[in-house]
């Protein structure tokens, strides 16, 4: 099992936060750093000093990190325009040196649209751009060096774009689509992802989708395009402790009012987290993202990281 951190920046962090984090989980052994690209948190509190950009972040870690994988879990296609946004991936996958992951997504959070002014399509609008992004950001990774790229689509135009820089990983950085979606999620990660990621769901709910996903990927021919199987990914929330007590403390801001949709958290014992993972590596889960949900409790992720990690890497 490929097992990676995971945060929630807006929730209240500053850089330096996320850098002492970053570095313990890559001492520790995790293989990965991801974070959720948001500008507000979800619920009651303030998210002080306020958010933090994903991309920018991210470039900073890549310089001052040296093994461990970076990424988002995931960037909204209503932030930024595929083109730049591919350039900027590109540039933080040469300054890491090959170790960027490109999570993408429709966006779901209005709330945070309207407070900083950035348009929040319908979904299905939204869909259709997430699908027309990938599209993009994918072509122009993999056009040769020196051939111009032209993507003509309804709601972006390219017309003899240089193509540059390329990104260290070839043709690009992993793309990971996920999210439960019974329909478009499952085709468009079918057609353009490397990863598709389950998110804070139960086993049984998380299988439902994997299945979904894996149907599309027969329907489309994805093995006869050359495309590598899927990676089946989930994401756990988690809030463990040495004692009840403390597992339930670290608990406790799951029960504050949120925007977030229902989740499935493991709160109690290193124990229950290693028989969860199990379970996910029964439906062939082979990569799973954790979501600590204090980024300032370094202790809750040395626990994990010693009385986890090295249980679950076998399985």
């Amino acid at each position: 099992m490929r097992v990676c951190v995971f945060t929630e920046p807006h929730r209240g962090a500053t850089y330096d936060d996320q850098l002492r984090l970053a570095r313990l989980a890559e001492d520790a052994g995790f293989e990965g750093y991801l974070r959720a690209d948001h500008y507000q948190a979800m619920g009651l509190e303030a998210g002080l000093p306020g958010p933090t950009d994903a991309w920018i972040t991210l470039a900073g870690l890549a310089r001052e990190t040296s093994r461990i994988r970076l990424g988002t879990l995931v960037t909204s296609v209503t932030f930024r325009l595929p083109a730049p946004l591919a350039i900027a991936v590109a540039q933080v996958d040469e300054m890491s040196g090959g170790r960027v992951e490109l999570g993408m997504g429709t966006g779901w959070y209005q709330r945070e649209h309207v407070s900083y002014g950035i348009p929040f399509p319908p979904t299905g609008e939204r869909f259709d751009i997430l699908a027309e992004q990938l599209a993009v950001i994918t072509g122009l990774w993999s056009t040769p060096v020196g051939e111009p790229f032209t993507f003509k689509g309804e709601h972006y135009q390219l017309t003899d774009a240089p193509a540059l820089p390329k990104p260290v990983q070839v043709p690009g950085p992993p793309i990971i689509v996920g999210g439960r979606g019974p329909k478009r999620t499952p085709e468009i990660a079918a057609r353009y992802a490397d990863e598709f990621n389950m998110p804070f769901k139960t086993v049984a709910e998380s299988k439902a989708a994997f299945d979904r996903v894996l149907t599309v990927c027969e329907q489309v021919g994805r093995a006869e395009s050359g495309k590598a199987p899927l990676v089946m990914s989930a994401g756990i929330v988690v809030a463990i402790g040495r004692t009840d007590a403390e597992a339930q403390r670290r608990a406790a801001p799951l029960h504050a009012p949120s925007a977030l949709p229902p989740e499935d958290p493991v709160v109690g014992s290193p124990a229950q987290l290693v028989d969860r993972i199990g379970e996910f590596a029964a439906i062939g889960v082979t990569r799973v993202h954790l979501r600590f949900i204090e980024i300032a409790d370094v202790d809750h992720l040395e626990l994990v990281a010693s009385e986890v990690l090295p249980q679950v890497v076998t399985l």
